[in-house]
């Protein structure tokens, strides 16, 4: 194995380091990890390159700020405490969050929510600067005054950071616990997880890399001109050969005013909570979140979600084209369909994020998969990266 590349890698899944290898950045600062489960067991661990501009290497435990691949995450927590009892899909927000009744938001449920039929995408309306996001009770406020733009269920929109404090918010009333508490209790400690947080503690600020930008950032476009007018990534090229997206909703729901100023970087943004971006993860952590929903539920051959959770859960809430992101993403409750070379696997799922981070499962296989990036941009969904590993992983295991 390349010398940049550290961990364990099954025989069958030779190939994938190999690929894995040519992804890593070639006399440039930026590292990742990749961490697959096959039938309940890892089949490939491994991590390279550096975690920040000063090149210190990627280590085992390094966490990598994971963007919207936080919501898939979210999405499980949801799934765990409906599964407890907590909540129901089809229970109005309003039951929980009184303050949330109005503007025409009555009779929005759960389960709107989780698959983005809500209406409330609109971030770039909600906040006048994007540091706002770093308050989360100004954020509820500010959603519990929102008017939502269709009526539940009429379409979809990408909530891209919305619907991180849409959620949230129902999960720490239903709970009376705080997000990082609830992610610890019945994620980090039912699957024993070394390395998941929404708002990062102190002790683990050491941990976490960095994420590095282009290095020729100053002459670059804004990543929201780049979806607009760009084709060089593959699958950049391909989002827009497949889609007619409106520009005004995209904006609207991807870019909030002064979002080029915030620091993803920053201590203080890394420390907050923003359910929808921000979440701090190691590649293991995601991948073995993923492979107990892989395995329908059930993590080392007991059930960790009953069988009509897992079922409704993971089945899919609509097909259509809709607003923000005009792909059809085949949304389940919080899930996407999995990105590969060719036509999307039926029963796989997870969320991917943007810079190229990504986990998900397919139920078929009892696979699952999850790569955590420090560079790489793209679309809001990632790159061509992991589609890539995606589409090798499922014919290596398929062949097994």
């Amino acid at each position: 194995m390349h010398s940049s590349i550290q961990g364990y890698v099954h025989h069958d899944f030779i190939a994938l380091a190999a690929l894995f290898r040519t992804m890593l950045p070639i006399n440039a600062p930026g590292g990742a990890a990749l961490c697959i489960y096959h039938r309940g067991k890892v089949v490939v661990d491994i991590w390279g390159g550096s975690r920040n501009h000063e090149g210190a290497a990627w280590e085992e435990d390094t966490l990598a700020m994971s963007y919207s691949t936080t919501k898939g995450i979210l999405a499980t927590l949801t799934h765990k405490l409906v599964d407890l009892g907590k909540l129901n899909y089809s229970d109005k927000v309003c039951r929980y969050w009184p303050e949330f009744a109005c503007q025409g938001k009555e009779g929005i449920t759960l389960r709107h929510l989780l698959c983005h039929e809500a209406g409330l995408y609109d971030i770039r309306s909600l906040v006048a600067d994007a540091h706002d996001m770093l308050d989360w009770q100004r954020m509820v406020q500010r959603l519990e005054v929102a008017t939502p733009l269709h009526p539940p269920g009429a379409t979809w929109g990408y909530h891209a950071l919305t619907w991180g404090w849409l959620v949230g918010e129902i999960l720490q009333r239903s709970t009376g616990q705080d997000i990082a508490t609830l992610v610890k209790t019945y994620l980090v400690q039912e699957l024993s997880l070394d390395g998941c947080f929404i708002g990062l503690p102190s002790a683990q600020l050491a941990r976490a890399a960095d994420l590095i930008a282009p290095q020729d950032k100053t002459t670059r476009p804004s990543w929201s001109q780049r979806i607009l007018t760009s084709g060089r990534d593959q699958a950049m090229s391909v989002y827009m050969r497949l889609t007619s997206f409106d520009r005004a909703s995209m904006l609207a729901g991807l870019r909030p005013h002064g979002i080029g100023q915030l620091d993803f970087n920053s201590t203080q943004v890394r420390q907050a909570c923003i359910p929808a971006a921000n979440g701090m993860f190691t590649a293991r952590s995601l991948a073995k979140v993923y492979a107990a929903m892989a395995d329908h539920g059930r993590w080392q051959g007991k059930p960790w979600l009953q069988a009509a959770t897992w079922q409704q859960a993971t089945h899919v809430q609509n097909r259509k084209h809709g607003q923000v992101i005009a792909i059809p993403m085949h949304w389940r409750l919080g899930y996407h369909r999995v990105f590969v070379l060719g036509r999307s696997p039926r029963h796989a799922f997870g969320h991917f994020g943007w810079g190229g981070s990504g986990a998900w499962a397919d139920a078929d296989l009892n696979l699952s998969l999850a790569l955590t990036v420090n560079t790489g941009q793209g679309t809001p969904f990632g790159d061509s990266r992991l589609p890539r590993l995606n589409t090798l992983a499922r014919s290596l295991a398929s062949h097994r």
